[in-house]
């Protein structure tokens, strides 16, 4: 981690952040809407600074992106 990672992290976020509790609320809607190609960050507003600042939130963004990612498609 670069001196710049320190400093942000310290600082914070610049716009609106989440708490854990509410990420975990929205990371459902979050990844859904992210994996369908729509704009999540204006959807969820906050989430990416949570996730930018919180590892384990991040950790369980990620989680549930491969998840998805892997996850059968339906058909008609």
């Amino acid at each position: 981690m670069n001196n710049r990672d320190v400093t942000r992290r310290l600082l914070g976020p610049a716009g609106p952040e989440l708490t854990c509790d509410a990420c975990f609320e929205q990371l459902d809607r979050y990844v859904e809407i992210e994996l369908d190609g729509g704009d999540p960050h204006s959807a969820v507003p906050g989430m990416a600074a949570h996730l930018e600042g919180c590892p384990a939130c991040a950790e369980e963004h990620e989680s549930l992106l491969e998840l998805l990612r892997s996850a059968p498609t339906e058909g008609p």
